[in-house]
């Protein structure tokens, strides 16, 4: 039986890679939060591809990503891929959020306390 890869499909290592080197500044900014497992002791991953997408931020344990909106995600077409990219996450068991960029350098505690309050598991 073959198995479907949902999680970093070869296919898109090179785009992913490309987004990790080229990410925004204020995806550098949360990442230096997240990053070494320093939130809640909780793992994350930077631009993780979950089935035909990349995730900004995705913590396995919760089943959770992250995304940080720029200027692009309000304006059509970019409104519609974030749809369908939700919804697919969402059929697939994973919660998203999402905030916009300027908040992370606005309010990084108050962005860190919503992804907290997202987590399933709360010690």
């Amino acid at each position: 039986m073959h198995k479907t890869i949902i999680n970093n499909k070869p296919q898109l290592k090179n785009y992913r890679k490309r987004l990790r080197n080229h990410g925004t500044s204020a995806e550098a900014a949360l990442w230096t939060y997240l990053q070494k497992s320093q939130l809640e002791n909780r793992k994350f991953r930077r631009q993780h591809s979950l089935g035909n997408f990349i995730a900004d931020f995705y913590c396995p344990a919760e089943k959770l990503v992250v995304e940080l909106d720029g200027e692009h995600h309000y304006h059509e077409p970019g409104i519609t891929n974030d749809r369908v990219k939700e919804s697919y996450l969402q059929s697939v068991g994973i919660k998203v959020i999402r905030f916009e960029n300027k908040l992370v350098f606005k309010d990084i505690e108050w962005v860190l306390e919503q992804i907290k309050g997202a987590f399933i598991y709360h010690p």
